[in-house]
């Protein structure tokens, strides 16, 4: 999704309820229902206020390992940001990482992360890149 407008500091929470609403109704994820887990809103309201993105895509890609049905322990996060700019991609990612500390410490087993400028964003195909395949971890055999 791509936000190109700058929004006031006053219209951010009304903006954020609004997005993860239309976000919730019109994004189908493989958790056994359309619906969104609680985890995966937190991540996305964070990653929100923190950055301020212009792009931002938060996958549950939980079901693609040996977890429970309806898990939110696997995610895949693009997050295109003006506040990125000037900084490495290690410094990016830890910036992520740092505001989704809370989820990555409990539920949260593992977080590809995809943090880019608007020019690189620009610049590329525009597609969130695929996560490597798992390769197991778990004592469960497919």
């Amino acid at each position: 999704m791509n936000f190109g407008h700058r929004l006031h500091n006053y219209c951010k929470p009304l903006f954020i309820q609004k997005y993860l609403r239309f976000v919730q109704k019109n994004t189908r994820y493989s958790m056994g229902s359309n619906q969104i887990g609680q985890v995966q809103l937190e991540i996305q309201k964070k990653l929100q206020e923190s950055f301020a993105p212009t792009v931002l895509q938060v996958v549950n890609e939980s079901y693609k390992h040996a977890v429970p049905s309806g898990s939110e322990t696997h995610f895949k996060v693009l997050v295109v940001s003006e506040a990125f700019k000037g900084k490495p991609a290690i410094q990016r990612h830890r910036s992520v990482n740092t505001v989704l500390e809370k989820e990555i410490s409990g539920p949260v087993h593992a977080l590809s992360i995809q943090a880019k400028t608007p020019e690189q964003w620009e610049k590329s195909d525009q597609v969130i890149g695929d996560t490597p395949p798992c390769l197991g971890g778990s004592k469960h055999k497919k």
